[in-house]
């Protein structure tokens, strides 16, 4: 009938108007699970809309997967991932020794010094594996990899270790294929020195390195130390290293300055040889300019090298006031 207006009050009747508790047994299904209770009923299962309007219709609270899907987000629900943030706990001069690592970097950059960011990124296996990502390729035709990532010790690994020239905001990776050690660690940044760093710093007296706390360049690793102090012998440079604390190495320059884009541009490819390896992380570049340089490292690095406390003692090191285990300085021999 023309003109025709609802009655106030008319229609179907909300379904949290018919069914108040509705909204307080949806949050226990969801709470109960978060915090572990172990007569949850969904503890061990997924939480999809299905699972939960099962549930709640079991609990005699008749509704759709759809409608439960809507009270989720009025809610202030939504579908998130993990973010990986939580890094174990924070050491008490966290933030004290990002502003030093700061100061010194800006310092070093104003006068023109060589600041690299070095890390090992993480292990890659050889052969036809799958690799995180997608990529383009004709409709219906993926590339066929393994079923499974489960190699035995005998498949073969790349150990890309890379250094990020902040001033030139280029990279230069060591692809090593034996093991990542102290010693791989410094070879690859002599390897940088020569191949490059030499070149673009003729005048430089001292080089600005910062570092993870762990791996294979450890502010504790005694091997690490050593070798510097052969490459500062045979370079003439005064090594300034700077380590970012425990459980802070996404904030290493070279992790999104660096590798990010590597990872980004080799998706969705089996890496199936060194050689993909190296081309694909040569090829790497951004829109700002970043360009990368690759190589191939077969020399060998064994593990289980120890070093003695005598060999530690020859160790021209120059520890900071602030954080010596952290800063520190190793010198060519003869300088003191």
């Amino acid at each position: 009938m023309a003109g025709r207006i609802r009655r106030p009050g008319g229609g179907r009747k909300n379904l949290t108007q018919t069914d108040p508790a509705l909204i307080a047994a949806l949050d226990d299904l969801i709470e109960g699970g978060t915090r572990g209770d172990p007569e949850s009923p969904l503890r061990w299962i997924c939480k999809s809309t299905r699972t939960l309007a099962a549930e709640l219709c079991s609990q005699k609270h008749p509704v759709s997967y759809v409608r439960v899907a809507q009270l989720l987000h009025n809610q202030n629900y939504s579908l998130q991932g993990n973010r990986k943030l939580e890094e174990g706990e924070d050491h008490p001069d966290r933030d004290a020794q990002f502003r030093h690592i700061n100061r010194c970097v800006k310092r070093a950059l104003a006068a023109g010094e060589p600041v690299i960011s070095v890390d090992t990124k993480k292990k890659e296996l050889i052969g036809n594996y799958a690799n995180a990502g997608r990529q383009w390729l004709p409709a219906k035709q993926p590339r066929r990899v393994n079923g499974h990532n489960f190699p035995s010790p005998e498949v073969p690994r790349a150990f890309p270790y890379g250094i990020y020239d902040l001033p030139h905001n280029s990279g230069f990776v060591n692809v090593g294929t034996d093991h990542d050690t102290g010693a791989f660690a410094v070879a690859s940044i002599r390897g940088w020195w020569h191949c490059e760093g030499r070149a673009l710093y003729p005048a430089a007296n001292t080089l600005w390195i910062t570092a993870d706390g762990g791996g294979s360049n450890g502010s504790r690793l005694r091997l690490w130390k050593l070798e510097l102090q052969s490459f500062a012998n045979e370079s003439g440079l005064e090594l300034s290293i700077c380590h970012f604390p425990p459980g802070t190495s996404k904030w290493n320059k070279i992790e999104h300055r660096l590798f990010s884009f590597i990872s980004s541009n080799w998706r969705g490819e089996p890496l199936r040889d060194y050689q993909t390896i190296v081309n694909l992380i040569a090829q790497t570049t951004t829109a700002k300019g970043l360009t990368v340089t690759c190589r191939l490292d077969r020399r060998k690095y064994p593990t289980g090298r120890r070093v003695s406390d005598e060999e530690m003692k020859r160790i021209n090191l120059k520890r900071n006031k602030f954080h010596g285990d952290w800063n520190y300085v190793v010198a060519p021999d003869g300088q003191g």
